[in-house]
């Protein structure tokens, strides 16, 4: 291969993968809600499960983000592993698309694809129609690409060395090992499968070595979910696992099938003469086959798993995400879910300590200290978590839709952790009042009492909505909100008339007074919660599903 051949390659492999990352990002943008939904209303069905599967990476076009999507979803526990297992299934049938559609090899085609995609992105005002001509216009640009590379290898079919290499390949072991090894490099089966179909379709390889590299290519791919998988807890590492498993399991089926049966013969018959629709269909065979054989087994490759990586007692609950990673988002649809459900979390800790601090100020006790001080702690935590996350969502290409409600679920966080604050000012109003000896008058514990109920009434609100998943009380809340102001502009006539009366003194007054605005920045930051939650239809619940 001479030098231009080389960057003709390169040339066509960005374009090829560029072209890729069009189609997904249009295909993902044009049907990512109803994924999203698909996703949340999964089933332990394992037969729906596979179709999920199968259907998601169909359209996102990566098994890679499915899988990774699914160690995020059983890490957080939104997801159980006997249920992953039949994702894992599908998603390894759904990323066969990619091969049978380059087999198609409409090479003709393609300039025109690419004219009518830009026409539509650039003419249409109109998004959807834009994400559609991202998709006709991405399928373009990658069989040209695809083109590009295979022009550019047609040298190597004449090649002696790079011919004896590819004859090595005919042994088991050096093709599995040479196909996993490129596919972990670029962490993209579909690629590394295309690059195989370019060299195909230039002449340089033929099924017969080429198929012990595209078993091998399959358990690559796994090498996305493994690194997914790191700093997890120990059920994202076991749907790792089972990632790993079905394609090594599947490899050794099918290796065995071509020692001792004429299996690449067979394929070969099928389309004589088109070396990439032969490689397309046995990636094909391999997947859905694999599938059909495991999917009887599924509990028992959980079980296994299970064994194999099992449960330690003495490890360590630090603070950690359940529904967000330190990874980029696998797709730019479900980042929103992640992120709503982790602020879930958040807000839980937030109100479970607007409970314990507004108890103690009517009952000073240190009772509950170290339970708000851990909460705050979380908070904070899943705050910057949060925020770090949110910035990465920004960076993926979304709709407007998800653009606009992954701002308005940052502004969330920002008030769960100043209602945090808030309850860690209450938190040292009590120890104060406690080392100072500070007393409240009846009168003023009465009046803490009232604003305890009304913050309780819109806490409520949401837990009501959760539980039931019904409209969050929008009026209920405005309504409290309203309530605590009318009610603090009175407490605080009431303690300047106490303390001329000489029934306080001025720092029990002092406190009172900060202890009174916390109260009510607390109900103005649930108040601005609740105004989001229903202006995006955000439901603050966090489910586990059946």
């Amino acid at each position: 291969m001479t030098i231009t051949n080389l960057f003709t390659m390169l040339g066509g492999l960005g374009l090829f993968l560029y072209g890729m990352h069009m189609m997904s990002n249009g295909l993902e943008n044009v049907a990512g809600n109803s994924l999203k939904k698909i996703l949340e209303k999964i089933t332990s069905n394992r037969i729906v499960g596979v179709l999920i599967g199968a259907g998601i990476t169909a359209v996102i076009q990566s098994s890679s983000a499915t899988t990774v999507m699914v160690v995020g979803f059983v890490n957080s526990g939104l997801m159980k592993l006997s249920q992953a297992v039949w994702i894992i299934m599908g998603a390894n049938v759904g990323t066969t698309i990619t091969g049978q559609l380059i087999a198609l090899n409409v090479k003709d085609f393609a300039p025109i694809l690419i004219f009518a995609g830009v026409f539509l992105i650039q003419f249409i005002r109109n998004k959807k129609v834009g994400y559609v001509g991202e998709i006709v216009a991405g399928l373009g640009i990658l069989f040209v690409g695809m083109q590009f590379m295979s022009d550019a290898m047609v040298p190597l079919r004449d090649y002696k060395p790079f011919v004896d290499l590819m004859t090595t390949f005919e042994n088991p072991f050096l093709g599995i090992a040479a196909g996993a090894v490129f596919t972990a490099v670029i962490q993209s089966s579909s690629a590394s499968i295309g690059i195989l179909q370019a060299l195909a379709m230039s002449g340089a390889i033929q099924l017969h070595s080429a198929i012990f590299v595209l078993f091998g290519q399959n358990i690559g791919t796994c090498i996305t979910s493994i690194i997914a998988s790191i700093g997890t807890n120990r059920n994202a590492k076991r749907t790792t696992m089972i990632h790993l498993l079905f394609n090594v399991i599947g490899t050794l089926v099918f290796v065995t099938v071509c020692l001792f049966i004429p299996f690449t013969d067979y394929i070969v018959a099928l389309t004589p003469g088109s070396v990439q629709n032969q490689i397309a269909n046995v990636h094909t065979v391999f997947n859905i086959a694999t599938t059909m054989l495991l999917l009887p087994f599924g509990n028992q490759l959980v079980q296994l798993v299970e064994k194999i990586l099992p449960l330690k007692e003495d490890e360590e609950q630090d603070l950690q995400t359940l529904y967000i990673s330190a990874t980029e988002p696998a797709a730019s649809f479900m980042a929103t879910t992640q992120l709503s459900k982790e602020i879930a979390r958040m807000f839980d800790f937030a109100k479970e300590n607007i409970v314990l601090t507004m108890k103690g100020l009517t009952k000073v006790t240190d009772k509950y200290n170290e339970k708000i001080s851990n909460n705050e702690k979380y908070i904070d935590y899943l705050n910057t978590e949060i925020t770090r996350f949110s910035a990465q969502v920004t960076l993926v290409d979304t709709n407007e839709n998800d653009s606009l409600l992954t701002n308005a679920l940052f502004k969330i966080t920002g008030n769960i952790e100043r209602i945090g604050d808030h309850a860690i000012n209450l938190a040292q109003y009590i120890d104060e009042t406690k080392a100072n000896g500070l007393k409240y008058s009846a009168q003023a514990e009465t009046e803490l009492t009232i604003l305890q109920q009304t913050l309780d009434s819109s806490i409520s609100c949401f837990e009501e909505s959760k539980t039931q998943l019904t409209p969050l009380n929008m009026d209920k809340i405005i309504e409290n909100e309203e309530l605590v102001d009318e009610l603090i502009a009175s407490y605080r006539e009431n303690q300047i008339k106490r303390l001329k009366k000489g029934e306080i003194s001025a720092e029990a007054c002092v406190v009172y007074s900060e202890i009174l605005t916390d109260i009510e920045r607390i109900a103005d930051h649930l108040y601005s919660i609740a105004k989001l939650c229903r202006q995006f239809n955000i439901t603050l619940y966090e489910t586990i599903s059946e």
